[in-house]
């Protein structure tokens, strides 16, 4: 298996890693409210806003991955790294 080269500065991995620890809270503020039998529709609304945190998350990783890995792949030569570009932004969907 081929290694693949990361290109991720301290304050980016940081601010991603705040985000997903914000994620985990929500998580586990839904399962709270499955314990205390909460309200069908308050918790679909925290399942909704959880999506949508997620879904922007994976945006944001995207546009490191476009702006650093891939451009300096396309920099060496690799535009295979398009092919797996297309396939992470399918998986995103």
């Amino acid at each position: 298996m081929e290694e693949k080269t990361v290109i991720c500065d301290e304050q980016d991995v940081r601010k991603l890693k705040n985000r997903l620890h914000r994620m985990m809270g929500q998580l586990s503020g839904i399962e709270k409210m499955i314990d205390e039998n909460r309200y069908c529709g308050d918790i679909l609304i925290q399942v909704g806003a959880l999506e949508s945190a997620l879904q922007s998350f994976g945006y944001t990783l995207l546009d490191k991955h476009l702006h650093s890995c891939v451009v300096h792949e396309i920099n060496n030569g690799n535009e295979k790294v398009l092919d797996e570009v297309m396939d992470l932004m399918k998986k995103l969907k």
